[in-house]
């Protein structure tokens, strides 16, 4: 299993999008993808969210975000584990 992690896509420069990837499995692949609001959530097989893109950086909060985890019973984030959103 692959811990929690965010990865951010550059393009000329430039922060395009970000992607949080949450206790993805060995095989794991997205069969479908549900938007929420800025934000596009992927589902394995099984329904299990896997990740998370996050299309407009600058709408992504903690709060709205752990609650969306808590629902779709994955660990939540701290605002630590958000900085690099920050930074891009």
């Amino acid at each position: 299993m692959v811990k929690t992690y965010l990865e951010i896509t550059y393009r000329a420069g430039k922060p395009f999008a970000a992607y949080l990837s949450i206790n993805r499995r060995a095989g794991d692949k997205s069969d479908r993808t549900e938007r929420h609001g800025d934000w596009l959530i992927d589902f394995n097989a099984d329904g299990r969210a896997i990740g998370i893109e996050f299309t407009r950086l600058g709408s992504v909060d903690v709060e709205s975000l752990n609650r969306v985890l808590t629902e779709n019973h994955q660990p939540t984030v701290s605002t630590d584990d958000l900085i690099p959103l920050a930074a891009a």
